[in-house]
């Protein structure tokens, strides 16, 4: 479900559920959380990569655990988002493949994220008649710029991978063979350097944001609930299991 190595002071955090797209069930989103304490607390780790095995990325949340009460995990989706929004090191993204949903969201927690050339993105939220997620309307109008963020969140179309480059969402894209060893080389440069000094550089570069992403979570998570179950959202899940195209009107 989540693999982990380590090459020199890097620590590889690859989500393994490619059947599945790597879509986040909630024994993933606590493996994630998990991974991410496990690799801030261990002294011999100074930056992280997260990547996807398969063709995906993530697909986001994993849909065939909505309702299902018998899903109860550990952590979930907020303590994945605390683990993120506190992780005192460097985290880089090598987004592999297909990132929906959080698959995508989850750029704006990271520190640098890289693409392969035939990787895409998409915040789906307002065709499923939701909102943004993982205080994304924070760090996306932050990272990419106010119009470029509307975008995105408001159109729920796909990016390619030079669009979401020029768009800012993304560092720098790659070969599909070139991805793991060109962010393995820069890793390898932040990794480098002095963990005492990478720490402070986190620290100060989060303060200013850590609360302000908080309260977008929050937010968010209230319109979302209201959102959730109402008549656009039902109307967007019927047409999606009917093959059909959503009548909003």
């Amino acid at each position: 479900m989540l693999h982990t190595r380590n090459e020199g002071f890097v620590r590889i955090l690859t989500l393994d559920r490619p059947e599945a797209l790597n879509a986040f069930s909630g024994a993933l989103f606590d493996a994630l959380t998990e991974g991410l304490l496990a690799a801030a607390d261990d002294a011999s780790v100074r930056v992280a990569i997260l990547t996807g095995n398969g063709r995906a990325f993530s697909a986001g949340l994993d849909l065939s655990e909505v309702g299902d009460e018998t899903v109860r995990p550990v952590h979930g989706s907020a303590g994945l988002f605390e683990a993120l929004i506190d992780f005192p090191k460097p985290l880089m993204l090598a987004i592999n493949g297909l990132g929906v949903g959080f698959g995508a969201t989850i750029c704006g927690l990271a520190d640098i994220a890289f693409m392969a050339e035939s990787a895409r993105l998409r915040c789906p939220f307002t065709s499923l008649g939701l909102t943004g997620e993982a205080g994304s309307t924070t760090t996306f109008p932050s990272l990419l710029g106010h119009q470029a963020a509307s975008w995105m969140l408001y159109s729920s179309a796909w990016m390619d991978a030079e669009a979401c480059k020029s768009a800012g969402i993304v560092l720098d894209v790659f070969p599909d063979d070139r991805l793991a060893d060109e962010v393995m080389q820069r890793a390898q440069t932040i990794a480098a350097q002095p963990l005492s000094a990478l720490l402070h550089s986190k620290a100060l570069l989060m303060e200013p944001r850590r609360e302000r992403i908080r309260a977008a979570i929050n937010a968010e998570n209230a319109v979302y609930a209201e959102l959730m179950g109402g008549p656009d959202n039902r109307e967007a899940i019927s047409a999606f299991l009917e093959k059909r195209l959503p009548n909003f009107g």
